[in-house]
């Protein structure tokens, strides 16, 4: 940062969702979830029919989460929100962006030169000129900038980090990750941005975005990738399937395969890391079960990995509420932001590296410039 941020400790923070859509709903409960430390202030949806179904959604949760939010404002547009955020009659101190894509530079770099912190959805933006720029902004203006990965959050790939970490997978050799879900014509008809280059992205930039990001967080910095993509079974711009072939600064080498046309629903989100004293496969329908976990060594971890697994009915998983206590943590200065604008930029460089090779039928060596 280009100088201190201020943290909030006097009062809960402010909190105002911008986009009422298929995601919202994940950012509500959070929020309702800390509600002895965050409020949600106020929602902003283009289409009033959105604002009803939020606004019935967080009356719901007020009744699980007494002390929640139960009448935020209600909002039309990003302009008049952040008009309410300057004057006052709304005061904000976070901006949550859940809406599509394309929009979040602009409306990031929007928010920033208000003077309000912003989070926004996966991915950060569909450019890499875009994503450098967003973080630019929120460093000058001297607000925070997050970025939701909530998967990193998820207990199944925590517990792989710490192996990764204390080196029990010794040198690593290959690294295998698998994402095997069903998007219907149905899901991308819901919207006329969907399966848009400008406002979307395809398969990899925004379905199996987070699983783009465990190649460097889980794994470590990307040296180069090829890659081929397609659109094979859906009416869409961009691509319902791709495979890439990776190779690491670590030497490892590695696969990549995603697909939104696996019948009849969603079967595989899974990552096989391979080392010389170390194998581990988390698989089910979103990393949320310990398939195989083998080690030379012997670890007091190993007796956590029963436990670690969950059921999940979500491709979303369980890490939204996690993600907002690092959030606040950082807007409260008691932690630093696990997953702020600088994060998001090495998911976006790689996916960005990854449509450049796929275009260009060539390897894509990383890092990008900037």
């Amino acid at each position: 940062m280009l100088h201190p941020i201020n943290p909030i400790t006097d009062r809960r923070i402010r909190i105002a969702l911008v986009g009422c859509g298929r995601i919202s709903a994940n950012h509500i409960k959070a929020i309702a979830a800390h509600h002895d430390r965050a409020e949600l202030i106020a929602i902003c949806d283009t289409q009033p029919e959105r604002l009803e179904q939020a606004q019935n959604f967080i009356t719901e949760q007020a009744l699980e989460h007494p002390g929640a939010t139960t009448n935020p404002a209600q909002f039309s547009s990003l302009p008049d929100l952040i008009a309410a955020a300057q004057n006052g009659t709304t005061p904000v101190d976070l901006v949550v962006l859940a809406t599509p894509s394309g929009l979040h530079a602009g409306q990031v770099i929007a928010a920033a030169e208000a003077g309000l912190h912003v989070c926004t959805e996966k991915p950060m933006a569909t450019r890499w000129a875009d994503g450098i720029a967003m973080v630019k902004a929120c460093d000058q203006a001297g607000v925070h900038l997050f970025v939701v990965k909530q998967n990193r959050f998820n207990s199944t790939l925590q517990l792989v980090k710490r192996q990764m970490e204390a080196g029990r997978f010794g040198r690593l050799a290959m690294v295998a990750v698998n994402v095997f879900w069903q998007r219907p014509q149905s899901y991308y008809d819901q919207d006329s941005w969907r399966g848009t280059w400008e406002f979307d992205g395809g398969a990899l930039m925004n379905q199996a975005s987070h699983y783009v990001d465990l190649l460097d967080w889980l794994v470590g910095p990307v040296e180069s990738v090829s890659a081929s993509i397609a659109t094979l079974g859906r009416s869409i711009e961009v691509e319902d399937t791709a495979a890439l072939q990776l190779r690491w600064r670590s030497g490892a080498l590695g696969t990549m395969a995603v697909t939104m046309l696996t019948y009849p629903k969603n079967l595989e989100g899974s990552i096989t890391l391979l080392g010389e004293t170390g194998t581990v496969r988390i698989g089910g329908p979103a990393v949320n079960k310990i398939e195989h976990w083998a080690f030379a060594d012997q670890s007091p971890d190993d007796a956590e990995v029963e436990q670690a697994s969950y059921a999940t009915t979500s491709v979303y998983g369980f890490g939204h509420p996690p993600y907002y206590a690092n959030v606040l943590d950082a807007l409260q200065g008691k932690g630093e932001a696990q997953c702020d604008g600088r994060e998001g930029l090495r998911s976006l460089e790689l996916l960005s590296g990854t449509y450049r090779a796929a275009r260009d039928g060539c390897t894509v060596h990383l890092p990008l410039e900037y």
